[in-house]
């Protein structure tokens, strides 16, 4: 990106609304573009499309469009070729698969498997799997995890683009499920974890879902909020509880010791992100203000301190290191988005 000579190492961005879902574009012709989610509480809630004018170096709004209920995730198709159509997900009461044109972003299709029930349980996160982008798999409040196929038809008119149907339903933990993320492990199309109310960290295998893998129980059994793999080694993972402090890294070869705690933080961490280039560094940032890089590469050896430190104006809800621009991470606080240079 040539931002002619004058490259900041921090972009701002000031949303209308409290920004809480919060995802990079991946897409070549899309560099600096981000999508946002609101969180207000109540059932109008927004979505933003977000990129970074290359002449005003200034982040433009590109598109707002209405949501039901706050996002609790939002992700943008990992089609890093750009030979899908330009398709964003979004996961609240329902995962939602929306289209993005040029001017206007509609929605695609709405993925419903409670047909029969005029209740829905709400969806806490999801994944969208990077070695099949046409399989996803979101986490509810009723305990299970569902894996959903796509299909991506010819563009015939306006005729909707993409439908999708209920690969596999299964209950995977014994509350609430809060976080869903497929491995890159065993060609990267058929494991994935979920993490809980129950505390534990449970991994299963699409091809073998009659049982699963505890990799680690808190040994509080505090909820498990987030679940995160390294980009570059399978074998290992991050997770925190609610509430907690540090972050924990996990080896799936050594299940229920953790390799690695990170604890420098001063409250609750609210986001992990591993970086994309790099198999031992990882962003935490959490409600202290604090954005820390820490490199894990000596581990089991204890890890001390962080070896990057930001400091923003509020407390962070969010971080994504951005998988194509490995030297940009971006957090959210209050009203604001942040890329920072790294």
């Amino acid at each position: 990106m040539s931002l002619h000579g004058k490259r900041k190492e921090i972009y701002k961005y000031e949303a209308p609304w409290t920004v809480y879902a919060m995802n990079w574009s991946v897409r070549p012709d899309k560099r600096f573009r981000l999508a946002l989610g609101s969180f207000v509480e109540e059932y109008n809630n927004k979505v933003q499309l977000v990129g970074l004018d290359e002449e005003s170096s200034e982040f433009i709004c590109r598109n707002t469009f209405d949501h039901p209920y706050p996002t609790t995730k939002l992700m943008w198709i990992p089609d890093t070729k750009g030979v899908y159509p330009d398709l964003l997900a979004t996961s609240g009461d329902y995962l939602r698969v929306w289209r993005v044109g040029e001017t206007e972003t509609r929605l695609e299709c709405l993925l419903n498997n409670n047909k029969n029930s005029d209740f829905c349980a709400p969806l806490t996160s999801f994944d969208w799997n990077e070695v099949d982008p046409n399989l996803l798999g979101t986490s509810s409040i009723d305990t299970t995890c569902t894996i959903w196929g796509l299909e991506t038809g010819q563009v015939l008119g306006r005729v909707n683009l993409v439908s999708g149907h209920v690969k596999t339903q299964l209950i995977a933990h014994d509350k609430e499920v809060y976080d869903i993320a497929f491995s890159r492990a065993g060609g990267g199309r058929d494991m994935f974890a979920s993490v809980g109310a129950d505390g534990s960290v449970r991994m299963f295998d699409l091809r073998h879902l009659e049982h699963s893998t505890i990799i680690y129980e808190d040994p509080q059994h505090h909820p498990l909020l987030r679940l995160c793999w390294n980009k570059q080694d399978p074998n290992y993972l991050a997770t925190m509880a609610m509430d907690g402090m540090e972050v924990v890294i996990l080896d799936v070869r050594v299940p229920c010791t953790p390799v690695a705690r990170l604890n420098n933080h001063r409250a609750c961490v609210n986001g992990i992100a591993w970086a994309p280039h790099s198999s031992c560094h990882i962003c935490t940032a959490a409600d202290d203000h604090q954005a820390l890089i820490w490199d894990i590469q000596q581990m089991p050896r204890a890890i001390e301190d962080p070896i990057l430190a930001y400091t923003a104006e509020g407390e962070i809800n969010n971080v994504q290191w951005a998988s194509t621009q490995p030297d940009w991470i971006a957090i959210c606080y209050n009203n604001c988005l942040e890329i920072l240079r790294v």
